[in-house]
This record gives C-alpha cells, structure tokens and sequence, in this order.
C-alpha cells in the first residue's frame, strides 16, 4: 500500500489519547513509507497525524475545499495541497489517491466519509480494505450498532466484516497489508426489496 486516507476530526477531543494514537499512526505510515491523503486541515486530529507524518519523514497529500481552506485552516506544510471546488470534488480525489481508508476519532463528517466509501465497497466500486481504529473504546457503541443492524437484517455478514476494526495502528496496517477483498455479489436481489 502506497498511499493511505485518514478521516479524523478538525477537533482534538475530550482525552490526549486520541492525539497520541493520532500521532502513532502519523509515526508508523512515515516508518512503512505509506503516504497520508487526509483532508487538509492545520487543526485538531487532523493536524496531529499530518504533523506526525512530516516530522517522522513521510509524506502526506491534503484535499481541501475552497470553502473550507479558512474554516478548517488549510496545511500549508504538506508535500502537496489540493484545494478543491466542492466537497463531492475532495471526497472523489482523495478516494482516488488512497489505498485503503481509516477513520480515527471525529465526528458526523467522519463518519459520514468512512461509511459512504465502505458503501461503496459494498457496491463492489472498489476493493480497498476500509477501518476504524478505536481508539480507547471510542467506536465501541458504533460496533454494537453495526452488529445490531446484522442481526435486524438490514446488513449483510459479508458487509459487516468489511469494516476492520482495531485498537493498534501497527496491527490495523498489518491487517491492511494482507488484505484480500471479500468476492460482492449483487448485493440486494430483487426477491429481496
């Protein structure tokens, strides 16, 4: 894997822990010279594993809106800076620069980026592995969800076990490099709607 995309949060969080993991993942794409691709920003989670990257010597790829370049203070250290035009734009390129894709600590936008790329996954538009690295515990009551929404059948055994989850970065960028997508069928047929 060549190049991976973090999703975070532009805030930092209740606890350091989330910032120390930040900076463990930062610390250990720079060692597997894996290239970051993550959104752009100078603050919060995201600056972290950003500056975590740079500082241990690898190199990361943000993707900004325009209109959010001010908001989320753009990173103008990165390798490079793509400023986009809309945030269908950002989510596109940075799907299409990434490897695989990782969600740390964030909120709603997190969320809504690592679950509408694991959708397409889902679809068979792509076969790059998708994780949440749980930090602390902090994707437990999402899990139990997702778990929940198997057994209410409204996702499939096979979808839920495309979402990796983990603890350590070192184990998750392990499972990553051994990934073997699962084979997607259709999947909804038409007895099923």
């Amino acid at each position: 894997m060549k190049s991976l995309c973090v999703y975070c949060g532009s805030s930092i969080g209740r606890t350091p822990a989330y910032a120390e993991h930040a900076q463990a993942l930062g610390r250990a794409f720079a060692q597997r010279g894996i290239r970051l691709v993550y959104g752009g920003a100078s603050v919060g989670i995201m600056g972290v594993v950003a500056d975590a990257v740079l500082e241990a010597g690898g190199e990361v790829i943000g993707v900004i809106p325009a209109a959010l370049a001010d908001k989320e203070i753009a990173h103008h250290g990165l390798t490079q800076l793509h400023v986009t035009k809309s945030m269908h734009e950002r989510k596109a390129l940075m799907a299409d620069l990434a490897d695989g894709f990782i969600a740390l600590p964030g909120g709603i936008g997190t969320l809504e980026e690592i679950f509408e790329i694991l959708t397409w996954a889902q679809l068979g538009f792509h076969e790059k592995p998708c994780a949440l690295l749980n930090v602390d515990g902090y994707y437990d009551a999402l899990t139990t969800f997702l778990d929940h929404s198997v057994a209410e059948a409204f996702v499939q055994p096979l979808h839920r076990s495309m979402l990796i989850v983990e603890r350590d970065a070192d184990v998750l960028l392990d499972r990553f490099a051994n990934y073997v997508a699962p084979a997607v069928k259709k999947w909804v047929g038409r007895e099923q709607t």
